[in-house]
């Protein structure tokens, strides 16, 4: 089907009916109304290169892909992408996926868009406490947002979970089933969501009287042999835990391993619940609990966001939200068990 199909059924030129389809202002809504009707019943499908090359626009959002240094989780990636392609697909926009080795190869990618302008807008994520990405950017005038914050976010469009309060409601649900030694597997601090977690966890233990033990707190990879490393660990304390707060899924499953390694019950002996919801979690036994974010939807809205930035000019404070995890109780989150450990009451 050809555009000037349409502009001979209508007797309009086929500039009309371009621009109508484009929605230029210069086009009365009753003749955009008239042709976008015509275009149905004709079953037109625009040529988006044609489109593209005529408006000077890209029309495709850039996503950076984390690196893939003990931090990349594919499951979780899986997710929120699916919510990106689904939008985009509906708005006829484009995604590619920027997979850069390091930060210096990262920054070369943005100065390189910057020259090219071949895509319109970018997602980032995996936010850095101090993001340098942010102010080059800006700098660079590429319209973005982040899959989270950081603490150079001010000005900065992102949508995030309130990372504290999620691991705070984690350790104070353990506290009200029970539970006392209540241990935390973080991961390196030079991620903001970590640092937040991590003090989420220790606000509740403050905030509750008991006092933190050090040995509770365990640095990991973010990945299910550091999350099985961490537990490991724990257990070979003198004073083991009952309860384990996880970064994420990925490394609740890897301690999950470790406990059966062990000869114990995820969630009789030890109770965990990991971090993200992944479906993944449904499937094991026991299934894990967890506290769960909107990945799928977090995607949906990233690339609405972007969109609204490169079409309408919105500011980045415009697009600054902030959201709540939820606890999905399965299999692994249960009160403590007498017995263990045997030489505490």
């Amino acid at each position: 089907m050809k555009l000037n199909t349409i502009a001979q059924r209508l007797n309009l030129s086929e500039s009309t009916v371009s621009r109508a389809l484009n929605d230029y202002q210069d086009i009365s809504a009753n003749t955009k109304a008239l042709v976008r009707r015509a275009a149905i019943d004709l079953g037109y499908a625009p040529n988006a290169h044609a489109r593209r090359l005529a408006s000077g626009k890209a029309d495709t959002i850039a996503y950076v892909m984390p690196r893939a240094d003990g931090q990349y989780n594919a499951s979780f990636l899986v997710e929120l992408m699916a919510g990106m392609a689904e939008t985009l697909n509906s708005r006829g926009w484009d995604l590619s996926v920027l997979m850069p080795n390091s930060a210096e190869e990262e920054i070369e990618m943005f100065y390189r868009i910057s020259r090219t302008r071949h895509v319109s807008g970018l997602i980032v994520s995996r936010t850095l406490t101090h993001d340098a990405r942010f102010e080059i950017l800006r700098e660079l005038e590429i319209p973005f947002v982040s899959h989270g914050r950081s603490l150079d976010s001010e000005t900065a469009a992102w949508i995030d979970v309130d990372n504290a309060t999620a691991f705070a409601d984690m350790t104070e649900h353990f506290i009200t089933i029970g539970h006392r030694r209540i241990a935390h597997i973080g991961g390196g601090e030079n991620f903001n969501f970590v640092v937040q977690r991590e003090n989420g966890w220790r606000n509740a233990l403050v905030n509750a009287g008991i006092e933190i033990d050090p040995d509770m707190h365990q640095k990991a990879e973010i990945s299910y042999a550091g999350g099985a490393a961490a537990m490991q660990r724990l257990l070979m304390l003198a004073e083991p835990p009952t309860a384990v707060c996880c970064i994420s899924d990925h490394v609740a499953i890897g301690a999950m391993r470790a406990l059966r390694d062990c000869g114990l019950v995820p969630g009789r002996e030890v109770s965990v619940i990991g971090y993200d919801g992944l479906e993944i979690g449904k499937w094991l036994e026991p299934p894990l609990s967890t506290m769960k974010q909107p990945l799928q939807s977090a995607g949906q809205q990233l690339v609405e966001i972007v969109i609204n930035m490169v079409e309408n000019g919105d500011s980045p404070y415009d697009h600054q939200k902030l959201y709540r995890a939820a606890l999905v109780r399965r299999g692994t989150d249960n009160p403590p068990v007498s017995g263990w450990p045997k030489h505490l009451s």
